[in-house]
């Protein structure tokens, strides 16, 4: 599959939550890091998303804010 999105961080699902409406999956990118993403629920389960899933988090936005303390 093609996708114009270049942010792509490819992981394993660590945890997935889901609600009545929304799913967060959480996916360990390694090194300790983490991304959590909240997705339909109806997506989750068309995709088959479980625990262990290898998957890749795309990012697509207009806004990237950095934070430094």
């Amino acid at each position: 599959m093609k996708i114009s999105a270049r942010n792509r961080l490819a992981g394993t699902v660590a945890e997935l939550k889901t609600g009545a409406v929304m799913a967060q999956v959480a996916i360990d990118i390694g090194g300790g890091n983490h991304v959590t993403s909240a997705i339909f629920v109806d997506s989750a389960k068309d995709l088959g998303i479980k625990k262990g899933d290898k998957v890749t988090a795309v990012v697509k936005s207009t806004d990237v804010i950095v934070l430094k303390d």
